[in-house]
This record gives structure tokens, C-alpha cells and sequence, in this order.
């Protein structure tokens, strides 16, 4: 904008400098003739006097050199014959014959080009009826004297006119182009997760308006932000009552591995809401600098997780495999976090696929090759027929589900978040198992740019559609 403003400016102010100077020069070129001229009439009309006292050449030669023109050789008097005298001719003579006899007969001044200027041709009566002129040269250096330093200051005046325009348009659009450019910055750190940041309301109004609006709409966005945590706390804390009931009736369970994995499953479910609660109470929502960037033994994590889920699979006759988890993978994702994730996936397993299918998990770490550590989730099972509305949450069929199961999305959402908070992403493709095969691909170096916006997720799934997942990890046996 800033720079449209001034090429606008340059192109109105260069044509009006055109329009005005040009003309202007012309007059003054004119003008500076018309003085050249006049000051020839002058030289001419000074001879006016002699004329009428005598005719004769000395008298002449020397009325002549009292003039200017007659010192420089630009003068010359013509007197027509009288009876028995021949006629004269004084001075330096560049007129024909017939331009004296057209002034003689038109009996006033003309003017008449010759080479190198112009003459100019001044008739005066004498006795007798006799008529004399009078020719004064006038060469282009006398006409154009003072021509070129008018057009230099014309030029001049034009060019600081142009510069003068050219400076204010500039300051105009810095005016126009700095609240322009903060508005779209507060937006740009808005949607990088900012909540606090606002925007001046200053420069013109239309900007005045839209800073006003960008600044209501963050306070409404803080505000309903503020909503969703109260209520997702209010909610956590209504679980608490339920919870207690099966904290009791699993206590009466007594003793047994079924009993030891309920107590585990509840207080583990009552760890969860209580970080829920606490999550949502919190002033501002979590970032990566939050917290998450603390990082985590991946190895460890799975290895956990894997325990937890292996009891449950032995009651279902699974089996459950694990890889590469024999030595530590640090990651740049908190821990709960990353066993969160974990359990989504696995959870989908269990509630997606027939009793009796087996499962695997592997943890592949690219190292400084590739600065990524890949999670593999793999099953026996039958399959996602349509991986790309599997990523999508809210869908049916979304989260490992069959289409129609009625399956939320949010186990996969888990997943792809956490993926996603680290630069990487989610994929769906068929395992080596022969059903399906979850990949999280985490990066080891986050890039600082907060969580994928939704534009550049679609932009993935587009490069992804229609091509399998990878399976560059093999299963231990």
C-alpha cells in the first residue's frame, strides 16, 4: 500500500510538473525573443533622429557607431535615391532588396528570418516622401539569452515539486501502512496462542474500526476461552462422585489380578481428572513452553504403557508385542502426555479389533539423521477402510472405528496433537500384521512454531492421499 500510494503520487505529480512546465518554457523562450526584438526597435529607433537632420554618410557612419548594434556590425541604414543622388547604404548589410521594398511599402516595422537569427526591418520617413529603413541583426544568442538558466530553474522547481510529493505520499502511507501492519501482526500472535495481545486504535478511521474490532474480538475469544476451562473443569469435578463409587466397589473386589488392574484403572482415571482440573483452572491454556518442552524417555514410556496394557491383553488372549525399547529415546513431549497418546492408541485396539488380535508396539529413533523418533501402533485386525476420515474428529468411523460405530475421533486427535506440537504428524496405513498400523512421527527439534495450523494439515493430508504408511520399522518377534 505504502508503495502504491507513492507511485500514484509520483505519476499524478510528474504529469501536472508536465503540463505546467513545458508551456511555461515556451513563454519564456517567447518572451526572451519578444525582448530581443524590442531591444532592436530601440537601436533602430535611435537612428530616427539623425535621419531627419541629414543623409549624409559620415553623419551616418557615426550616428551608426553611437549604437550598440551599429559597434557590433549588426546595423545598417538604407537610403533610397534623391534626384541626381544615388542611394546609401551605412552599415553592415544583410537585408535583399526585396524585404526594403516590402517594408517601404507596408511602412511599418517587420521582421524577417535570415541565417544565424533574424533582422528585424524598421522603416522612417524623410523628405520628400522618401522612406528609409533601418535594419537592426538579431542572432539566436541574443534571442535566446537567458533561456537556458530559466529552463534549469524550471527543471529545478520540477524536480523539488516531484521530491516534495513523493515525501509527503511516503510519510502518508507509513501512516496508512503501520496500523495496518500491527493489526496483522496482533493477528498472527493471536493465532500463535497470545490471548493478551491488542492493537492501538490509531490512524485513519477505517483502521481506527478494524482495530476496534480485532481488539473485541480477542476479548471475546479470551472470555469464551475462559468459558471452556470453567466448564471443562465443572464437568471433571462432577466425575468425582462416580469415581469414588468405583474407588469403593473396587476396594471390595478384594484380591486377584482383575481386582489389582480395576484399582490401578481407577486411580489412574482419578489422576486424570484431577490434572484435567488443575489444567483447566490454570490462567492461560498450556503451550509447548509450558511444560511439554521438558521432554521424556520414549523407551520408558512405552515400556510402562505396554505393561499396563499387556495384563489386559492376556485376559483377551492377545499378544502383545514391543521393539526398540532396549535403550533410551529422548523426545521433546511431556511424559503424560506421550502416555496419553499411548493409551488412545492402544485403547483403540482393544475396542476396535476382536478379542484374540494381536498387537504391536515399536519405537524406531532416527537419531541425527533424521531428528525424529517414530512410534509404530500396529494390529491384526480388519482394518480402516478410510484412513483420511479416521483423522478427522467428530466423524463416524474416525479413531479406528468402523464407519457407524459411532466412534468419537478423539483418540486419534490425541494422537495427531502431540504429533503435530513437535512439527510431525500422524498416518494411518495397513501394518505388516495385516490390519492397521498407527505412525507418530515425532521430531527431535521443534521449531518453536506452535501447533500446525489447520490449512497446513490439510496441505499434508493432500501429499499423503492415496499413498500407503511407510514401514520402514520391522516387528521383533
Amino acid at each position: 500500500m505504502r508503495w502504491a500510494l507513492v507511485k500514484v503520487c509520483l505519476a499524478v505529480t510528474a504529469m501536472v510538473v508536465v503540463a505546467f512546465a513545458v508551456p511555461l518554457g515556451l513563454v519564456v523562450r517567447e518572451t526572451a525573443r519578444d525582448r530581443a526584438v524590442s531591444h532592436a526597435e530601440r537601436q533602430a529607433a535611435a537612428l530616427g533622429p539623425a535621419l531627419s537632420v541629414t543623409t549624409e554618410r559620415a553623419a551616418l557612419e557615426r550616428a551608426v557607431q553611437f549604437t550598440t548594434a551599429g559597434a557590433e556590425g549588426r546595423m545598417a541604414v538604407h537610403v533610397p535615391a534623391d534626384g541626381d543622388r544615388p542611394a546609401l547604404t551605412v552599415g553592415t548589410a544583410r537585408a535583399s532588396s526585396r524585404d526594403l521594398a516590402s517594408t517601404r511599402r507596408l511602412a511599418r516595422a517587420v521582421t524577417t528570418a535570415t541565417p544565424g537569427g533574424q533582422l528585424l526591418l524598421q522603416p522612417t520617413a524623410l523628405s520628400g516622401s522618401r522612406t528609409a529603413v533601418v535594419e537592426v541583426y538579431v542572432p539566436e544568442a541574443e534571442a535566446d539569452r537567458g533561456v537556458a538558466a530559466a529552463w534549469l530553474t524550471l527543471a529545478g522547481v520540477a524536480v523539488a515539486l516531484v521530491i516534495g510529493s513523493v515525501a509527503v505520499a511516503d510519510r502518508l502511507g507509513v501512516r496508512m501502512v503501520g496500523p495496518a501492519r500491527r493489526l496483522a501482526g496482533a493477528a498472527h500472535a493471536l493465532g500463535e496462542g497470545s490471548l493478551g495481545v491488542r492493537v492501538p486504535e490509531e490512524g485513519p478511521a477505517e483502521l481506527r474500526q478494524a482495530a476496534v474490532a480485532f481488539n473485541s474480538m480477542a476479548d471475546q475469544v479470551v472470555e469464551l476461552l475462559a468459558n471452556e476451562r470453567e466448564l471443562a473443569a465443572d464437568l471433571s469435578h462432577r466425575l468425582r462422585t462416580p469415581l469414588t463409587v468405583l474407588r469403593l466397589n473396587a476396594a471390595s473386589l478384594g484380591e486377584g489380578p482383575a481386582a489389582e488392574q480395576t484399582r490401578a484403572a481407577v486411580e489412574q482415571l482419578e489422576c486424570e481428572v484431577d490434572a484435567i482440573i488443575r489444567t483447566a483452572r490454570e490462567q492461560k491454556p498450556r503451550t509447548q513452553a509450558d511444560g511439554s518442552g521438558a521432554g521424556c524417555d520414549a523407551a520408558e514410556v512405552v515400556r510402562e504403557r505396554m505393561e499396563f496394557w499387556s495384563a489386559l491383553a492376556e485376559d483377551e488372549g492377545r499378544t502383545a508385542r514391543v521393539a526398540g525399547v532396549d535403550r533410551p529415546v529422548r523426545i521433546p513431549v511431556a511424559r503424560g502426555d506421550l502416555a496419553a497418546a499411548l493409551d488412545a492408541l492402544l485403547g483403540n485396539v482393544f475396542r476396535h479389533t476382536p478379542v484374540g488380535t494381536p498387537f504391536a508396539v515399536d519405537l524406531h529413533d532416527g537419531g541425527e539423521d533424521t531428528h525424529s523418533v517414530i512410534v509404530l501402533v500396529s494390529d491384526a485386525g480388519p482394518g480402516i477402510a478410510d484412513p483420511e476420515a479416521a483423522l478427522t474428529r467428530g466423524r463416524d468411523g474416525a479413531g479406528g472405528a468402523p464407519a457407524g460405530v459411532g466412534s468419537t475421533g478423539l483418540g486419534l486427535d490425541i494422537a495427531r496433537r502431540l504429533a503435530e506440537s513437535t512439527g510431525g504428524d500422524v498416518r494411518i496405513g495397513r501394518s505388516v500384521l495385516g490390519g492397521t498400523e498407527v505412525r507418530l512421527w515425532l521430531q527431535l527439534r521443534h521449531t518453536g512454531e506452535g501447533p500446525v495450523p489447520a490449512e497446513r494439515r490439510a496441505r499434508r493430508r493432500e501429499t499423503r492421499r492415496g499413498r500407503p504408511a511407510r514401514h520402514g520399522v520391522p516387528h521383533s518377534s
